[in-house]
């Protein structure tokens, strides 16, 4: 009896020829399964195409809602930008995707989970720990991986079986897109110093739009409103990309460090995440006092250096998690954006738990500050270096 296993099925090149490969060259019966994570794709075309490839069963899962409350809400919380700069945009999909693998992989009983990611990618890291974690019996397949093919012999190997392949030659890109963002790399792209060709973007194509202001709620660190209008976060993110995105805004192109030990570029759209994360780091700054906020920024950098090397189903990802939700207990109030072409700028924050004190911090007669207190302070704070100073004298310039 032929062994089953569960194909994490994009539609794209390399799931749909690594579903051809699998039955074919290593006997498998196979079960593709395409998680909706807001991919903006016809998943039920994606099913037909899995169906027509082969695939004794092809499952649709939509996981949207799910996504953005319990797996980008925490990233909004910690202020997650990989190497300060990446908002995880894959990142944070493949251990949501990896569940649901799972879950259909338990439910038919197979006997394996396989993925169509590269040996040299992040993703095979972030999909094969997580499958690991969460269900240790089952065997995991990298099809991809052990093949070996360039991407020119994927193509080949998908038009000699009958494969209805989106790729070719003259399109060799690799994409992939959810709802918090696009990545998009390969073809004259992995030379950085060639530009990006404009056809790549989809959800950064400047066309204006309205409203050119944005108030946006949050809610102990989770957005909640666009404009007064209460929306499930979900929601609230399709919204703000098509605004956000109508204007230019989202565009990452960077050199990032995988954690495979290569250098590798990509180009990212993640209009939504970027005025997310701006604007929730702006509200901290008026909610969170000095030492807590120091401290976010250190452990923001650790919490998406964790997720991008694919442990969130960890122990520490759970504890900084707690720290995350505590930091973020008192980040309500509202952010009000300006957007303009290519760029957006915040302009206004307040919350009912701000501690900025305008009688502190103004120059006006209104000041309450009590500048003569400042002196002890600063005596006392310069003491120590004062006296190595005289003592040991060995200030350099």
């Amino acid at each position: 009896m032929a062994k089953t296993v569960v194909l994490a099925y994009s539609g794209g090149l390399d799931t749909s020829v690594a579903l051809k490969w699998l039955q074919v060259e290593k006997g498998y019966e196979v079960i593709a399964c395409s998680v909706d994570v807001g991919q903006q794709e016809d998943l039920e075309e994606v099913r037909a195409r899995a169906l027509a490839a082969g695939a004794k069963i092809a499952e649709v899962v939509e996981v949207q809602e799910e996504f953005a409350n319990k797996f980008i809400a925490r990233a909004i919380r910690a202020g997650a930008l990989y190497e300060n700069r990446y908002p995880l945009v894959s990142s944070l999909s493949r251990p949501i995707i990896s569940s649901h693998l799972v879950e259909v992989a338990r439910r038919y009983g197979a006997d394996a989970v396989a993925h169509g990611c590269t040996g040299k990618g992040n993703d095979q890291v972030r999909f094969e720990v997580a499958i690991r974690t969460l269900a240790p019996d089952l065997e995991v397949l990298a099809p991809v991986r052990e093949w070996g093919f360039a991407r020119e012999d994927t193509i080949d190997y998908g038009i000699a079986h009958g494969v209805q392949v989106n790729a070719n030659r003259a399109n060799p890109y690799s994409i992939d897109q959810n709802l918090w963002g696009r990545a998009i790399e390969c073809g004259e792209m992995e030379d950085p110093w060639n530009s990006p060709p404009s056809d790549i973007y989809a959800y950064t194509v400047p066309h204006g739009s309205v409203p050119d202001t944005l108030v946006i709620g949050f809610r102990e660190g989770v957005p909640v409103s666009l404009d007064g209008e209460t929306l499930p976060l979900h929601l609230l993110i399709a919204r703000l990309n098509a605004i956000a995105g109508s204007y230019g805004i989202g565009r990452i192109d960077m050199v990032e460090n995988r954690r495979v030990g290569i250098k590798s570029r990509e180009v990212y759209e993640a209009p939504a995440a970027t005025v997310l994360l701006e604007a929730h780091r702006q509200l901290e700054d008026i909610t969170l006092e000095r030492e807590l906020a120091h401290t976010k920024i250190e452990l923001s950098l650790q919490w998406a250096t964790l997720v991008y090397d694919g442990l969130w189903y960890s122990p520490l990802r759970m504890a900084l998690d707690a720290f995350m939700e505590e930091a973020s207990s008192v980040v309500t109030g509202e952010v009000r954006v300006r957007f303009s072409p290519n760029g957006f700028v915040v302009d206004g924050r307040r919350s009912p738990l701000s501690l900025y004190d305008y009688e502190l911090a103004t120059y006006a007669r209104a000041d309450t500050f009590n500048h003569l207190d400042a002196e002890g302070f600063v005596k006392i704070f310069g003491l120590g270096l004062e006296t190595w100073s005289k003592r040991q004298g060995r200030v350099q310039p």
